[in-house]
């Protein structure tokens, strides 16, 4: 791979942004910048032409791992080897895959008209942020907002999770007052279980959907938004479905309604 210089010290500048990068919403935010872990990630990153800041590798890499070193170093971004020591203690995964890289915190632009819009409101599990990004993106989703309470869709978990969604789907954290602004128009639909069914529930039209939390539900500022609460029907005996899964299936109705299927 040519000469690549060997960070052993914690306490390099690269090391010490990273760990402040993989802890809070807050740095991330200051610094415009966020980090991702893993061979895919990092590939579909690449792909869709996202900014990098530096990528960071150590000697367990895979052979796939080490051809994406070679490629990112063929576009002139900055690689640096760590030691698997140091490298292991940056990952926040069980089973780091020996490459880590640092990206711009780019804002995808938003369609001038949108009409299927995301609101995950009040969830703070990221496996359900993540879960819902994901289905938003293989649904056809334009934008998610989200608002205050709801977890950073930039968290190392929710990009886990979101399988390389963040790099396709526009993902903007808004107060209550713009998400007012940018849905008008539309309909408004919150996920409830005293909500009417979502079969029988004409979607076709432009609209956001809301989910809600998974302790708390909805919040007032959600309530007061929406026009209509929807629910997806369950025959089986259980009190209702987590958000992820929730929201996968109405986002999956609205497809099927456009479709016509």
């Amino acid at each position: 791979m040519g000469q690549i210089n060997v960070i052993t010290s914690s306490q390099n500048t690269k090391i010490k942004l990273v760990r402040s990068l993989l802890g809070r919403a807050k740095e991330r935010r200051e610094a415009g910048a966020f980090v991702v872990e893993g061979v895919r990630l990092i590939e579909e990153a690449e792909t869709r032409g996202w900014g990098f800041r530096f990528v960071l590798y150590d000697d367990s890499l895979s052979e796939r791992g080490s051809l994406l070193v070679e490629h990112v170093l063929s576009r002139g971004i900055e690689v640096e080897e760590v030691s698997e020591q140091l490298m292991k203690s940056l990952s926040d995964t069980e089973t780091p895959q020996g490459i880590l890289a640092v990206l711009d915190l780019t804002n995808l632009p938003i369609p001038e008209s949108p009409n299927f819009i995301l609101i995950p409101d009040q969830i703070r599990d990221p496996g359900n942020l993540g879960t819902l990004l994901r289905t938003a993106a293989a649904a056809g989703v334009q934008a998610v907002f989200l608002p205050p309470e709801t977890t950073d869709a930039f968290a190392p978990k929710v990009l886990r999770s979101g399988m390389g969604a963040h790099f396709r789907l526009p993902v903007r954290s808004m107060k209550w007052e713009k998400i007012r602004r940018e849905t008008q128009g539309l309909q408004i639909y919150l996920a409830d279980m005293d909500g009417a069914s979502c079969w029988q529930t004409e979607l076709r039209q432009p609209l956001a959907l809301i989910v809600g939390g998974e302790a708390e539900g909805a919040s007032e500022d959600a309530r007061e938004l929406a026009t209509q609460k929807i629910s997806v029907p369950m025959s089986g005996d259980m009190e209702s479905l987590n958000a992820g899964v929730a929201g996968s299936v109405l986002m999956f109705e609205v497809v099927r309604q456009r479709l016509n299927v």
